[in-house]
């Protein structure tokens, strides 16, 4: 099972990007798939999950700016990052989590099986 995830950059404070992440090796329909990340100095940190079941679920700090969605005929699973801040730099990292997760769960790391590389973004300007 592999996650590449793609998208990262160096963008201006304010201005959008699309964080986009594939997955091989196996079918995720039925599996619960989510963003991390993690700024330097800091642990990892949850940013938004989708659920198998279709629900999606966002950090308190990224809520009304960042949305999470997918594609399961891609395997794939976006996230869109509007309204970017410095405090939004870190490296992101996709994960995938089993469908039978429950909600609570999802904000830990601890709940994913498999994860991407990571990809950059830095908000400067």
């Amino acid at each position: 099972v592999q996650l590449q995830a793609s998208g990262g950059g160096l963008v201006q404070p304010g201005a959008s990007l699309r964080l986009s992440c594939v997955a091989s090796g196996r079918t995720f329909s039925s599996y619960s798939m989510g963003w991390f990340r993690q700024a330097p100095g800091k642990e990892r940190e949850f940013v938004a999950a989708f659920r198998a079941a279709g629900m999606t679920y966002y950090a308190d700090s990224v809520k009304g700016r960042f949305t999470i969605s997918r594609t399961n005929a891609k395997n794939a699973v976006y996230l869109q990052m509007n309204s970017l801040y410095p405090e939004d730099t870190a490296v992101y990292y996709c994960a995938v989590a089993p469908g039978t997760t429950l909600s609570s769960l999802l904000r830990s790391s601890k709940s994913y099986d498999y994860w991407g590389q990571g990809t950059l973004v830095t908000v400067s300007s």
